[in-house]
């Protein structure tokens, strides 16, 4: 019997303590959850290796032509969105697989992301990337920047 009150009153505890997933977070609370370089996202580490991953960038090299082309190019151009030239260089990999992975939290609490977006004049439409599949993105990336 006492295993079955402890028990109750854990779970009447567990559930008093938890978040509406559906309620916005306060800009302390993202603040809390991420390294603003990071971005916002589940991706909070990336391990890269050197020398690159072939396999990946090939990989990286498809989904760039068949799903990221149409928005942006391989060098600094603005085209519909922005050029991916230097990006590597400019973000850090976890920043950039949270912006592939996790669109609209980012254009929505990403101060970088929303300068990217009112610079663009458009929102990136939201595609259903894996972190796999953003994973050989960015080391597509990684050689489209010079990284061997």
């Amino acid at each position: 019997m006492k295993y079955i009150v402890g028990i109750a009153l854990g779970l009447f505890m567990f559930s008093c303590t938890q978040k509406n997933t559906n309620e916005t977070l306060t800009n302390r609370e993202l603040d809390s959850l991420t390294d603003p370089a990071k971005g916002l996202g589940i991706i909070r580490n990336v391990a890269l290796t050197n020398p690159l991953e072939l396999d990946k960038v090939e990989r990286g090299q498809a989904i760039y032509l068949a799903e990221c082309k149409s928005c942006h190019t391989l060098n600094d151009q603005l085209t519909v969105g922005p050029g991916w030239k230097d990006i590597t260089q400019r973000r850090k990999p976890e920043w950039i697989m949270n912006m592939i992975t996790n669109v609209d939290v980012m254009l929505d609490n990403d101060e970088e992301a929303l300068k990217l977006m009112e610079s663009c004049g458009t929102r990136m439409r939201v595609e259903t990337m894996s972190i796999s599949d953003a994973r050989d993105v960015l080391e597509f990336m990684r050689q489209n920047d010079g990284e061997k």
